[in-house]
């Protein structure tokens, strides 16, 4: 009995431990510590950079609810909390979503980016999710849909479509070395006119895209099949929100509030790409 009592008095301890631990992490850094979060708290607000990028951040243009959603913005809205502050938006464009850091015009870029080692150089990252690809091609087409895994698209009688100078091209070359590469021009999500005209049997296109082509050009198909192919880990890249170098304190912070958040950004990711199917 004794020892049970104990046991369970050693549970009921490390949890007060792990709980405890929990809140501090919450806890923004002390007056002093930061003077990011200094600065913030002295103007009463959190500016932060807007540009929608679904699933990850919603805009809203019917004038009824909130302008902003998405797990980028619920993640912003958990900061302004804890911090006592109010959220700034602040428009930018994909040419200035990063710049405005540096140039000092926002505290926060929660536009989503993927982490890339350009951009590190420059920023540091609060990863939340990941973005990745897709293989598509046409449902009725037996090279495409006898293939099981997208490791059988990599096949001297498959012909892989790609955007010349695209995001995938080097992507491309490197995963399927044996099958047929076919390098078209054009501008898009992928190039569905080459799978369509049966001029190739299968294109790459990010896992957030496919889900509106889907639903918009009947017929198609997808690899990887599960969860139509949400889950997948091809090219796959970590997606975040991006904070000026040097922050220290700042960032230790925004990153253990996003870690203890992640199921709810993951719920809210989750909704969106629904709403989208």
């Amino acid at each position: 009995m004794w020892s049970l009592l104990r046991s369970g008095r050693l549970g009921l301890a490390a949890m007060a431990i792990l709980v405890a631990g929990a809140v501090q992490a919450q806890q923004p850094p002390a007056a002093g510590v930061s003077p990011r979060v200094d600065a913030i708290r002295k103007a009463g607000t959190l500016r932060v950079a807007v540009l929608a990028n679904l699933p990850w951040l919603t805009e809203n243009t019917s004038g009824q609810g909130e302008a902003w959603g998405g797990p980028a913005w619920t993640l912003t809205k958990e900061y302004a909390r804890l911090l006592g502050v109010k959220v700034e938006p602040v428009l930018v464009s994909h040419e200035t979503k990063v710049p405005v850091l540096a140039a000092n015009q926002v505290d926060l870029s929660i536009t989503p980016l993927a982490e890339t080692p350009d951009r590190l150089k420059v920023v540091d990252f609060v990863i939340y999710s990941t973005t990745s690809v897709c293989l598509f091609g046409l449902e009725g087409n037996p090279k495409f849909a006898g293939a099981k895994s997208v490791d059988d698209l990599n096949n001297p009688e498959v012909t892989v479509a790609y955007f010349i100078g695209g995001g995938e091209e080097g992507w491309v070359k490197e995963r399927f070395p044996k099958a047929k590469l076919r390098g078209v021009t054009g501008s898009g999500a992928a190039p569905v006119e080459e799978i369509v005209a049966k001029r190739a049997d299968a294109a790459p296109i990010n896992r957030i895209p496919w889900v509106a082509m889907q639903r918009k050009v009947k017929g198609l198909a997808v690899l990887p099949k599960e969860n139509n192919c949400q889950g997948s880990t091809e090219k796959a890249a970590p997606v975040g929100l991006a904070v000026d170098k040097n922050q220290g304190p700042f960032l230790e912070w925004l990153r253990a509030v996003a870690k203890n958040m992640q199921a709810t950004l993951d719920k809210d990711e989750r909704a969106v790409v629904d709403k989208m199917q």
